[in-house]
């Protein structure tokens, strides 16, 4: 739902209007898959196949990461059934004449199948001079396969023992964990849908464009052009903005405006690309298309912000940076060391050892699980989390920045005050003039004044040649003289005089003000209060708890909003604000912290891309459902307190299973190197081999003990 005042001034406008002032918005991991490029083209929009990032900057298609999984799974079993494990041979394992072959032709599938992403992965984060998990992987796993490679040939050709015989068991198990950990992370990205995707959907394949002499030809939508007259049949959608010249036919714009019902249009209205044309027919003139059309343009905001909201890496690719590099010096170092002080038998072995210790079982599951097990939470408790990102800037955020109708409010209006200002009009008049100008319409300030209709038996005629006017309101026909239902605003940009005290005292009862006027009369006025929703004060309460300064933005007058901001606890009010002042104030709020934005309507997209951490209200449209972050499914603010408070949670598992996943490489690096030779120590490979087991299990199982009541309990807390 769009705010009261959008309604009156602002959300009846066209859609050239709507995108003044937005620039950037967001999409996190996934774009449209090129495949529907041909289905929805925008124009050559910036689009690519829904894919993982594999490390910093090499994408894995989805298919192509399980298809690995499960084949590197296969060739892991015989691997680890006929391979030592860290150079020790275990009692159920199968030694036999020609095994350590077979064990080296499944070990180099491995390496050059399963293991090439990493490689990668790895190139694209030297690339870019920001080694991390990938790099880190290619390292042991390339490591390891030389090394066991080597050994092999050394100990079935020329009969030479090394002080290890091979690492293939470290190699197969961790290219398998690897993967899995990325496909169990793939899985919690791709659950969600894509924004950009959902609205180029909205758009047709073709056009069918009228030439000079009247003869239609159907044309790929990349290829119309602005002033083009096109043919709109019934039952199709509308290909491009555009304006009738002809006709008329009543127009669905659900997903484009959130505005269920269809609107009556008619010659000289404007109609938005991707609306859903009704029973008639119509020509017109192509206004907007590709990159100056509304969903372009709007497509092109949550594309932009991708890059605009988190850049900050991943905590477990931090962490394998720092262990790649301290295995690498510690690695040489103990390769130096030993070839000084004893020979190179004993020194390879060693920095081998080193490099095949440090590869993170453990940390690549530490995320992807706790990722999981929180995602899972949250969907059977209504939250649905599309952006994993989002959960990790919880404890930075500084504002909560949200709207007031249907995201605090109910957003269901109920007349309370009822006014006649002209002397030929009784205040049943004005009702059906009014209930004339809306029917049809499902606006929450249009329902109102429907329903006081209907309560009140007030009988009405439904206007003709109804339409929006930028900025003004919903004008339309009846009986021969056009009337307009319109805020303030319009009063005051055109010099209607009307009462001042009037206003203010309904506006601070908590009322949206909608005026009656003809031409230059102001002929009445209906006062609606909107319900404020049971959970708005404990939301606002808890967020100054936690020291998060809450922000209404409304579209509303200054006298109500600051009325419900009052009720509920909210300083900081901006009101009277046009659909793009929304976005601009998220911009301006993120340069004093990080900010949360919490919103419903179409015109909440790139607010909610825009912003570190965005919400969605379930009942809102699906472009802004699709462009959140989070998604409230219940439409009910305690949500926003329990997602806050998984957050943290989920956050907090997060850093346990990275000391889990990484802490043992502290102590183990050093003890392979030898650190501890001097007094008589050195690391037996089969305790760095259980210690490393013990860490995956005991991460997996720290994941499993963020519980629901982490959720649950907040309302009773």
């Amino acid at each position: 739902m769009n705010e009261s005042e959008q309604h009156l001034g602002m959300d009846h406008m066209n859609m050239d209007h709507d995108m003044k002032g937005m620039d950037h918005s967001q999409m996190d991991h996934m774009d449209m898959n090129s495949q529907d490029m041909e289905h929805h083209d925008m124009s050559n929009m910036d689009m690519s196949h829904m894919d993982m990032d594999m490390g910093d900057g090499h994408m894995m298609h989805m298919g192509n990461l399980k298809r690995k999984f499960w084949v590197s799974l296969i060739l892991t079993i015989p691997v680890i059934l006929m391979s030592p494990m860290m150079g020790v041979t275990l009692p159920f394992q199968l030694v036999f004449p020609g095994s350590d072959w077979i064990v080296a032709v499944l070990g180099t599938i491995l390496f050059f199948y399963g293991g090439m992403p990493f490689f990668s992965g790895a190139k694209a984060e030297l690339q870019m001079k920001r080694p991390a998990m990938m790099t880190l992987i290619a390292m042991g796993i390339g490591v390891a396969y030389v090394y066991s490679i080597y050994a092999v040939i050394a100990n079935n050709l020329f009969h030479v023992t090394p002080m290890v015989n091979n690492f293939f068991w470290e190699l197969s198990t961790l290219i398998v964990i690897m993967l899995l950990g990325h496909w169990i992370e793939m899985n919690t990205v791709m659950s969600a849908g894509s924004a950009v995707e959902a609205l180029g959907k909205l758009l047709p394949q073709e056009a069918h464009v009228l030439d000079e002499n009247g003869k239609t030809t159907d044309v790929q939508l990349s290829d119309l052009q602005v002033g083009q007259l096109v043919a709109v049949r019934a039952g199709e959608q509308i290909p491009a903005d555009a304006k009738i010249i002809s006709g008329e036919s009543d127009v669905n714009e659900s997903l484009v405006t959130g505005e269920s019902k269809a609107v009556k249009k008619a010659v000289g209205d404007a109609v938005i690309g991707g609306s859903v044309n009704g029973t008639g027919t119509f020509t017109a003139k192509v206004t907007g298309t590709g990159e100056t059309g509304y969903l372009a343009q709007v497509m092109k905001l949550i594309s932009d912000a991708k890059h605009s909201k988190s850049k900050s890496e991943n905590l477990a690719d931090k962490v394998a940076g720092w262990l790649f590099y301290a295995a690498l010096f510690v690695g040489i170092l103990a390769f130096i060391v030993w070839v000084t002080v004893a020979n190179l038998a004993v020194a390879l072995p060693v920095a081998v050892a080193v490099f095949v210790i440090a590869c993170p079982h453990a940390l690549g599951l530490a995320v992807p699980l706790v990722v999981s097990r929180s995602t899972a939470i949250a969907a059977q408790n209504g939250l649905l989390i599309r952006n994993r990102n989002a959960m990790e800037q919880v404890n930075q955020i500084k504002y909560a920045l949200m709207d007031k109708t249907g995201t605090l409010t109910m957003g269901e209006f109920k007349v309370n005050h009822l006014v006649s200002l002209s002397d030929n009009l009784s205040d049943n008049d004005v009702l059906a003039l009014m209930a004339g100008l809306e029917n049809g319409s499902s606006h929450p300030l249009a329902t109102g004044i429907l329903t006081a209709a209907k309560t009140q038996n007030v009988t009405f005629t439904g206007a003709s040649d109804t339409h929006q006017e930028t900025g003004m309101g919903q004008f339309g026909t009846i009986a021969g003289t056009t009337y307009g239902v319109v805020a303030v605003n319009y009063l005051e940009q055109h010099q209607l005089a009307y009462d001042h005290d009037q206003f203010t005292e309904f506006a601070a009862e908590g009322n949206s003000i909608s005026y009656l006027v003809a031409g230059e009369q102001v002929l009445g006025l209906v006062a609606q209060g909107d319900q404020i929703k049971p959970a708005a004060k404990q939301l606002i309460a808890s967020l100054k708890h936690q020291g998060i300064t809450p922000v209404m933005l409304t579209g509303d007058n200054q006298e109500t909003a600051n009325k419900v901001a009052s009720n509920i606890g909210i300083d900081d009010v901006q009101a009277r604000l046009l659909p793009e002042d929304k976005e601009r104030l998220v911009k301006e709020y993120q340069q004093k912290g990080k900010v949360l934005f919490i919103g419903d309507g179409v015109n909440d997209a790139p607010s909610l891309t825009r912003a570190d951490i965005g919400i969605a209200i379930g009942s809102g449209t699906d472009v802004a459902i699709e462009s959140a972050d989070i998604i409230l499914v219940s439409s009910d603010p305690a949500d926003v307190i329990q997602f806050l408070d998984l957050a943290r949670a989920t956050r907090r598992k997060m850093t346990e299973n990275l000391w889990w996943g990484a802490g043992y490489n502290l102590i183990a690096i050093p003890l392979a190197a030898g650190v501890l030779a001097p007094v008589g120590f050195m690391l037996d490979p089969m305790v760095g081999a259980v210690i490393m087991s013990l860490s995956t299990i005991i991460v997996a199982i720290n994941a499993m003990t963020l519980r629901i009541k982490t959720v649950k309990d907040v309302a009773q807390d």
